[in-house]
């Protein structure tokens, strides 16, 4: 009777799984009728000066791709920096949409001053800028203070941020489950929803290499790489077919309720070319 009884649990259990598997894979055939090709690269373009193979589907699957465990299933997020009541606020909307688009609990740090950042790890820009060392900051820094049960830990910092030295600066680094972006470049004439906007485009796309996600090539992405504020602006905050199949695979995504949950976020928070992606794929 025992054995009746669990042969049926364990039938009833992958009856799920295969309903909820052809679900996602309705959304993933909506979501690539809408994919966009990408456009031919311009001069100063991302892939103008990186000639990138891309990572299919199948090649993330099979690469050592990040996973959560049941021990180690937590994302943090450490705001570094002087934050004024607005941008603490725009942090705090990152943290609840990096809980929708991972699928996965976020915590969120208190903001630390960045006087914890040692002077060898600054310096200051030709435009007399005051930067942070972004690979500093991954390691040694984030490296040593990594929660016990955290996948992934991500710094957003106030001031500009380099790569190394030969570098003008980056938006953001991540290397494995480490990450670091800044909010210095984002904000324009105090545009917070543009901000907003831009804050979870840049966190989310390197979060993505955090979980082993490499940049796409395959449709215009979150996951394209980028030069230049106007590149990024050109970006959706939608995930292509393959990026998406990618994290779904791994973090064990309900599709259709993820969308359903992004597409309440860019209706409140008024991201209208977001919102209307969104509902495409829907």
């Amino acid at each position: 009777m025992k054995i009746l009884i669990n042969s049926i649990m364990l039938l009833l259990l992958l009856a799920c799984k295969s309903k909820e598997q052809s679900v996602n894979e309705v959304i993933w055939d909506n979501v690539q009728k809408n994919d966009q090709k990408m456009p031919t690269p311009q001069t100063g373009d991302w892939l103008s000066y990186h000639k990138e193979k891309g990572q299919t589907f199948e090649q993330y699957k099979k690469s050592k791709y990040v996973q959560p465990t049941k021990n180690r299933n937590i994302i943090y997020v450490l705001p570094i920096g002087n934050f004024d009541a607005k941008q603490n606020e725009l942090i705090q909307y990152t943290a609840e949409y990096l809980e929708i688009f991972f699928n996965l609990k976020v915590k969120c740090y208190k903001p630390v001053s960045d006087s914890i950042i040692p002077s060898n790890a600054k310096r200051i820009s030709t435009f007399d800028v005051e930067q942070l060392w972004a690979s500093y900051i991954l390691n040694p820094f984030l490296k040593k203070r990594l929660p016990e049960d955290a996948i992934a830990f991500i710094a957003i910092t106030e001031k500009d941020l380099y790569p190394e030295p030969s570098w003008n600066f980056v938006f953001g680094l991540a290397t494995d489950n480490l990450g670091v972006m800044s909010i210095f470049r984002l904000l324009e004439n105090e545009n917070y929803t543009l901000c907003l906007e831009r804050l979870i485009k840049v966190i989310s796309h390197e979060m993505g290499h955090m979980f082993s996600v490499s940049h796409c090539i395959n449709a215009v992405c979150v996951m394209n790489g980028s030069n230049t504020m106007e590149e990024t602006d050109k970006q959706p905050n939608r995930l292509c077919s393959d990026c998406l199949k990618k994290l779904s695979w791994n973090l064990k995504f309900n599709d259709r309720k993820r969308l359903e949950r992004l597409l309440k976020f860019m209706e409140k928070h008024q991201l209208k070319k977001d919102y209307e992606l969104i509902s495409k794929d829907l």
